[in-house]
């Protein structure tokens, strides 16, 4: 083996193992291994499940907030045909001029942020850390024209990006 070779075998090892050893020392020296786990969260702050789910996943009620008759069960349908779990269909007790309102809990945080995809951002959100169950309440505003598209929906999630915990409720941590 001639001279030349040797010493580029030599560079090349060299080169590799302190590649190896900043790895190493990144991973060791790593400030963010724990970041969004509630760490340091009050005790009393309700933990908020954070986990984007997926349509099946997602249990709602959707309310009429409008003076147009059978709105709540004809997005009902539309929301089953998406493969929602609608739990409720009924009149809402006041009318409403916005899009929508979304009413959840800390249990809800990550099917209503799925939620707002379906009326692109434009639905008003209402988090209640009082609210025990994971069924969001989709209350149906006068200004409601139609569900987004599926193409609209991932577009709107990407603009969207991950779920947070509201104020006042800190993430869940992985088990």
């Amino acid at each position: 083996m001639s001279f030349a070779r040797v010493r580029a075998l030599v560079v090349v090892g060299m080169l590799a193992l302190v590649a190896l050893v900043f790895v190493i020392v990144a991973m060791l020296r790593d400030t963010q291994s724990n970041a969004g786990l509630g760490e340091g969260c009050p005790a009393d702050w309700p933990r908020a499940d954070v986990t984007l789910r997926e349509a099946k996943e997602v249990k709602i009620e959707v309310l009429n907030g409008t003076d147009r008759p059978g709105l709540a069960a004809s997005v009902g349908d539309d929301f089953r045909n998406r493969n929602f779990k609608v739990e409720k269909e009924s009149n809402a007790k006041k009318q409403i001029d916005d899009v929508a309102v979304l009413r959840y809990g800390p249990k809800g945080v990550g099917g209503a942020h799925l939620l707002r995809a379906y009326f692109l951002n434009a639905a008003d959100h209402e988090y209640d850390p009082k609210i025990t169950t994971d069924v969001v309440k989709v209350t149906l505003g006068n200004s409601f024209q139609q569900l987004a598209t599926t193409t609209e929906v991932n577009q709107s999630l990407g603009d969207l990006g991950a779920p947070v915990a509201p104020p006042g409720s800190c993430p869940m941590a992985d088990d």
